[in-house]
């Protein structure tokens, strides 16, 4: 699959106002489509439309329990084992 283009925008008195809109729309999107996950989870089966096909998927997942490691480890150890990066991000308010 091609790799879209990256969308270029300048911008302008507007922008800021037309970016707290999208991301209200998205959270609103973002709400129904949870809930319809999480109907299709309770049916307890995959579900196909006229375009899309939901399927179930079970896995096992493991995860890092860092307050158990710190515990057992002392923070030091667990210090000499991580990294800290930069990020830059936006905050809408």
């Amino acid at each position: 699959m091609a790799k879209a283009a990256k969308l270029v925008v300048e911008l302008n008195e507007g922008s800021v106002d037309r970016l707290g809109m999208l991301l209200a729309q998205i959270a609103d999107l973002t709400k129904e489509a949870d809930a319809i996950k999480d109907a299709i989870k309770l049916s307890g089966l995959s579900h196909e439309g006229s375009f899309f096909k939901a399927t179930l998927v079970d896995m096992d997942r493991k995860v890092f329990d860092k307050e158990f490691f710190v515990a057992q480890n002392g923070a030091d150890v667990y210090d000499a084992y991580t990294k800290n990066t930069v990020s830059v991000s936006v905050r809408v308010t």
